[in-house]
């Protein structure tokens, strides 16, 4: 191992609640795994606010080492798979969770849970996508194989746009021609937004409020990434046999509906679990992002902080309070 000791942010429990701290670690810290990866960057996600936070059940087994997603190099490896030099990316799998995550200067990780950096991206980029853009390409991607295309100019609504997989849905469906909606509750956010190919923002409060079984026919697809009272409100007036990719719960995970919308105009919720993709469709999805995902727009959702910055930003992502996508530099 080239260095005797390594930075991570650490949550523990203590007096009966969670606490995430800075520590210096020795490398026989880390847990069990084939390859040794020199973390660049990780990311900030919802789900890592929970963890650090300790406001939902994220972690598995204390200490832990949060951050869902990595991207960094690999300097030693038993696996044929990856060489030291190599650069490699990260997300889902349980890491930051059951295993050991990005928040480090060095992660030991399974081979199998690593895919090389894509051509084209840069180690930075690729954590500015992270679990947040490759969640947003998964939705997209289910969302076409339902029949989606972007030749039918009806609207396509993403939910919570603001956010990480909303900023990413909203630039890849714009990049496909799509005619986007954008549905925020943060006036402030509106520029950004149209920046990103947003055609109509639309406020988030009209899709949480209770409306009739069926309403007009609207939305020729959705990216939810809010759940609760929005998924609800947004089913009754989908189009004939068109779908939802639905991939968060920030609003709550109860579902208040009624069974119209799928057996009267055949609508579809897609759920959208990006944790424990096969290894060829993460493949398939990471390229796919290289061709359809911006890089100008990647670039302006893109937030550098250090990692003594993470508990702080972690509360306010879990109100809503953190735009685009926060890019973690773990070396400073």
């Amino acid at each position: 191992m080239p260095q005797d000791t390594f930075k991570a942010l650490v949550v523990d429990q203590k007096d009966g609640g969670v606490q995430a701290e800075l520590r210096e670690l020795q490398p026989e810290a880390l847990p069990a795994g084939d390859v040794v990866v020199s973390v660049a960057y990780s990311t900030l996600n919802y789900k890592d606010g929970l963890a650090v936070t300790g406001q939902g059940k994220i972690i598995r087994k204390y200490p832990m080492v949060p951050g869902i997603d990595l991207a960094g190099t690999v300097i030693e490896s038993v696996s044929s798979a990856f060489k030291a030099g190599d650069k490699v990316v990260l997300t889902g799998w349980g890491v930051g969770e059951s295993h050991w995550g990005g928040y480090a200067q060095l992660a030991r990780v399974k081979a199998e849970w690593l895919v090389p950096l894509p051509e084209g991206l840069t180690l930075k980029q690729a954590m500015g996508i992270g679990t947040a853009g490759f969640t947003a390409m998964l939705c997209v991607m289910a969302l076409e194989e339902k029949g989606l295309a972007p030749t039918d100019q009806r609207e396509v609504v993403v939910t919570g746009a603001a956010g990480g997989v909303g900023s990413v849905a909203v630039a890849i469906l714009a990049k496909l021609g799509y005619n986007v909606v954008a549905s925020t509750g943060r006036a402030e956010t509106h520029a950004y937004l149209r920046r990103l190919g947003a055609k109509q923002i639309l406020d988030r409060e009209v899709l949480a409020k209770p409306g009739k079984p069926l309403e007009s026919e609207r939305w020729a697809g959705a990216v939810d990434t809010v759940g609760g009272d929005t998924l609800a409100a947004l089913l009754p007036a989908m189009v004939q046999n068109t779908s939802v990719a639905a991939c968060g719960n920030a609003a709550g995970f109860a579902l208040n509906t009624t069974v119209f919308p799928f057996i009267l105009r055949g609508v579809s919720i897609l759920g959208i679990n990006s944790v424990l993709v096969p290894q060829p469709r993460r493949l398939a999805a990471w390229s796919q992002l290289t061709r359809d995902l911006p890089l100008d727009a990647l670039d302006s959702m893109i937030q550098v902080v250090s990692l003594a910055d993470v508990p702080g930003l972690s509360r306010e992502i879990l109100k809503g309070q953190v735009r685009g996508r926060v890019v973690v530099d773990v070396n400073s």
